[in-house]
């Protein structure tokens, strides 16, 4: 990459606000020097230029990152700043609390040296985090720069701590290397023919894989340019103007219902999908849009991602494509024994290789119910692989794998078929308790203008009898995570 390139001032741009590539790294050389020494740092993700900064400072400091959504409720917040034992609160200047102008004055005209060697002090004067926590706070000031250059840390440090979604108890923290992170963003910039000359799109949360690894580290290592538009409207993914987005599904079906959005991306190079699976009608309803079959990816907080389609290869709707390079994939059965991979057989997917995280922070239990007895790593997903290599995810074995009557039933299939009917706008499908079936196939659908039993007949005429609801509750909306996963636990706890 030429060094003009990396001088464009909008080579990074949050929001409204953009800088150059020399500019960015002087702004977070000046917070790596206040990190010095520290071994983790929280920082609250909201969507702006101080989180990136606050992130790739702490990167160059050899600090880990523990990223905390900016929605949390004092409860999540609470459990992740306590458990991942944070040393200090990232944190716009202009929030940081108990620091006098002066102080802030004094610390802003330090030299490189004064900043490293006060960096103590420094989170000293701008006093604690408001929140209770008791942390001191570092101000990430964009007023400051540095020319200190940091040596490059170990591939085997951790780079992130990333909190799962807490579905089972407590979120537990997940360590990333520096190395599984590389290696993963390697390898999609070569499944994706990712390049400098791209221009990355995306409005996606700062604080999971999706928007803070692949939507801000890998286009600095990739040397992209990059728009986080902020909130992930249509419109906004339309005016930007880039060669290569990412969006959730729920993104995406927004984009193809609205037809001016979508067209608008016919110039773009790839469109991406991850985080839940993509409904086919919106696959379909996109590729006559905007001329593009999208490439859907598979992966995990705790394995990054590992399967993907290609941009020089097939994209098939419903599919997650090819194992990266390095990742190794299997399916098992509950007794954990290999099922053959011939697109039919479903069961657990197990993940090995270079992406994988070094474990949960403080959770020996956890890790040990991760792991296969040959040290797989069991995903927790359901899939079927083809002859050819290709994944399908069907869902969660705790929630997407109903049992029912004696039959096996994915309840992707299901959602897909009743997705197919026009007047189905969201549909989410689980297995509940049924005295006689072991469990009931039951629909949770955002529809108008039809009935529970049109529906059930619907799915009857396109799959085995066998597959269809026995029960369709239609309902106002779905509950969805900030990623727009829906969350299907709710659903069967009622």
């Amino acid at each position: 990459m030429s060094s003009s390139m990396d001088e464009r001032p909008d080579r990074i741009r949050i929001g409204d606000r953009s800088v150059s590539l020399p500019r960015l790294r002087e702004w977070a050389a000046a917070v790596a020097d206040d990190l010095h020494g520290m071994d983790r740092v929280a920082i609250e993700t909201t969507p702006t230029m101080e989180t990136v900064v606050g992130v790739v400072g702490a990167l160059l400091a050899g600090t880990a990152v523990v990223p905390v959504p900016p929605d949390a409720g004092p409860r999540e917040r609470e459990h992740i700043l306590r458990d991942s034992a944070a040393r200090a609160l990232l944190v716009p200047a202009g929030e940081a609390r108990g620091a006098s102008r002066s102080d802030q004055a004094r610390g802003a005209g330090r030299s490189d040296q004064a900043r490293g060697a006060g960096r103590s002090d420094q989170a000293r004067g701008a006093g604690t985090a408001a929140d209770g926590s008791g942390l001191p706070v570092v101000p990430v000031d964009l007023r400051r720069t540095s020319a200190t250059r940091h040596p490059e840390p170990g591939p085997e440090r951790t780079a992130l701590i990333l909190y799962t979604s807490g579905t089972t108890g407590a979120p537990k923290g997940a360590l990333l290397s520096r190395g599984a992170i590389a290696t993963c963003l390697d390898g999609l910039a070569e499944a994706w023919r990712w390049t400098p000359d791209d221009l990355l799109v995306h409005g996606l949360p700062l604080f999971h894989v999706h928007g803070l690894v692949l939507g801000v580290l890998g286009p600095l290592r990739v040397g992209s340019r990059l728009h986080h538009v902020g909130r992930p409207q249509p419109e906004r993914y339309a005016a930007a103007g880039g060669t290569l987005y990412f969006g959730v599904p729920t993104i995406w079906s927004r984009i193809a219902a609205t037809p001016a959005a979508a067209r608008a991306l016919r110039s773009a190079r790839l469109l991406v999908s991850g985080s839940a699976a993509l409904p086919t009608a919106v696959f379909d309803g996109l590729a006559a849009l905007t001329g593009h079959r999208m490439v859907e990816r598979y992966g995990m907080t705790e394995t990054l991602i590992t399967v993907s389609a290609r941009a020089d290869g097939p994209r098939r709707p419903g599919a997650v494509g090819l194992a990266l390079p390095g990742v190794r994939t299997r399916i098992v059965d509950e007794q954990g024994r290999d099922l053959p991979a011939d697109g039919a057989a479903m069961g657990e997917l197990l993940v090995a290789g270079p992406t994988l995280f070094d474990g949960y922070l403080n959770r020996p239990d956890a890790d040990a119910a991760s792991r296969s007895a040959d040290g797989w790593f069991r995903t927790g997903d359901v899939a079927t692989i083809g002859p050819d290599g290709w994944h399908r995810i069907v869902g969660r074995a705790s929630t997407d794998l109903i049992k029912s009557g004696g039959y096996r039933i994915g309840a992707g299939e299901v959602e897909e078929a009743l997705l197919a009917h026009p007047a189905v706008r969201e549909a989410a499908v689980v297995g509940l308790p049924h005295p006689d079936l072991g469990q009931q196939v039951t629909a949770f659908v955002v529809a108008d203008g039809v009935t529970g039993a049109e529906l059930v007949d619907f799915v009857a005429r396109q799959l085995s009898v066998h597959k269809r609801p026995r029960a369709v509750r239609l309902v106002d909306a779905l509950p969805r995570n900030a990623l727009g996963k829906v969350q299907k636990k709710r659903l069967v706890e009622g």
